[in-house]
């Protein structure tokens, strides 16, 4: 098991400065650095406190690289339906350069309507952009004098600069919330996969790892290097209760967050985003305590985190990157390195076989 962690912003300008939120963040990517944790990824969002503070992933992880030495940084997810894929694979190898070979690159679909709308892009394009996007990308990194003919973009021939440090291209990771022809499809393509236990059962993340395992190995790929990703906010104290009063209130935080940047599901749908309109209905959102019955959050004292990790790796498998959600920026800088501090000194020496470099 590799341990990481996401950045993913709840916060606005009612609550701190994207200045102050940024500083903070990247001091606690220095400290994970020190600590010996294996990545630092961010995500893109737009226009709302759920994720806004980060429409562009790459600005962000450019200056971790700057201030970090061994710590892989990521992208969980850039989305090509918004972006150029010339641009796009530019913007990206020219990270991998800058970060010596250190870059993971996630791809998304994006699933908030009105981010489809600002861009111009039609939802039920989503699917299609996404795969052509990911394809023109990965075709720039591999190859020179690229001729490429999609339905959305045509270009070439062409050779990228700079070529990508890692060849013949960064590892690439996919995305799915419930969708197993996209498991099936990923594992098929070589992608690692990026799953989010918060919204899927435990039946459903088995049957998501099985299919994506089992086309990994229909293609004669080596098991070993079919990587899954997973992400759990994540909160850590020498007392469970104080873990779970900051859990609960950041949960709350979160919850608010995205009900506001959901609710346009509320007079949208999508044939490509089957039971999205559920996600306006605030009454189907679990709260903290059933979360964390479900091990969907990792919150209490270093012994029951290592047990709830304990937990996810019997469950799950091999090849897991967990990924810590610990700053949203609604609780403070300290509470935050706490959680980290406790995790490396703690939590992961009491794993068998964790592989955090912690």
């Amino acid at each position: 098991m590799k341990i990481g962690v996401t950045f993913f912003p709840t916060v606005g300008l009612q609550d701190k400065a994207a200045s102050q939120y940024y500083d903070e963040c990247l001091a606690l990517a220095v400290l994970a650095d020190e600590l010996g944790y294996h990545h630092i990824k961010t995500v893109e969002h737009y226009f709302f406190t759920y994720g806004g503070y980060s429409p562009d992933p790459v600005t962000f992880l450019a200056a971790v690289a700057a201030r970090t030495t061994r710590i892989r940084i990521g992208t969980s997810a850039v989305i090509p339906a918004f972006t150029h894929p010339i641009k796009l694979a530019g913007k990206l190898a020219m990270l991998d350069n800058l970060s010596h070979g250190r870059l993971d690159v996630a791809f998304g679909r994006a699933f908030l309507p009105d981010e489809f709308e600002a861009f111009g892009v039609p939802m039920d394009e989503s699917r299609e952009r996404f795969d052509e996007g990911v394809e023109a990308c990965k075709a720039l990194w591999e190859s020179e004098n690229v001729r490429f003919e999609g339905r959305f973009h045509s270009f070439g021939p062409v050779t990228l600069l700079p070529r990508t440090v890692q060849r013949p291209h960064p590892p690439v990771y996919v995305t799915s919330a419930r969708s197993l022809d996209s498991c099936k499809a990923a594992g098929s393509l070589g992608h690692r996969l990026q799953l989010v236990p918060g919204i899927l059962s435990l039946e459903q993340m088995q049957e998501a790892l099985r299919v994506y395992r089992a086309a990994w190995a229909d293609a004669g790929r080596d098991p070993s290097d079919a990587e899954v990703h997973l992400g759990y906010p994540c909160y850590i104290a020498d007392d469970a209760e104080e873990a779970y009063r900051i859990g609960r209130y950041d949960d709350e935080r979160n919850g608010a967050a995205i009900s506001a940047a959901v609710s346009s599901w509320g007079r949208v749908s999508s044939s490509s985003y089957p039971g999205y309109e559920k996600l306006a209905d605030t009454r189907l959102r679990a709260g903290f305590d059933q979360k964390l019955a479900k091990n969907k959050i990792l919150a209490g004292t270093p012994e029951t985190v290592a047990q709830q990790l304990a937990t996810v790796a019997n469950r799950f498998g091999d090849n897991l990157v967990v990924s810590l959600n610990l700053h949203s920026g609604h609780l403070s800088q300290q509470e935050s390195e706490r959680t980290l501090r406790l995790m490396a000194e703690q939590v992961v020496p009491s794993l068998p076989g964790a592989r955090s470099a912690v």
